[in-house]
């Protein structure tokens, strides 16, 4: 478990990520990260946008049942 101290930035408050945590994000400086609630009340810090999955999967679903109309636009 990796913990993060609260600290003051400017007029702000931020965290501040050890190279360790930054590793295991696969993040680096002037990278956005998310904070997204979890099912089970908790939080989850992601650098993955939850929108642009939401809508991936939702073009992805459409793309699978949708596949003869597009094969035929396609041509």
């Amino acid at each position: 478990m990796l913990t993060f101290k609260v600290t003051t930035v400017g007029a702000s408050s931020g965290l501040i990520l050890t190279k360790e945590a930054m590793s295991r994000l696969k993040v680096k400086k002037g990278d956005t990260l998310f904070l997204t609630e979890a099912p089970d009340g908790g939080y989850r810090l992601t650098p993955f946008d939850p929108d642009f999955e939401r809508q991936m999967a939702l073009a992805e679903n459409v793309m699978h049942e949708d596949r003869d109309v597009l094969r035929a636009l396609a041509k």
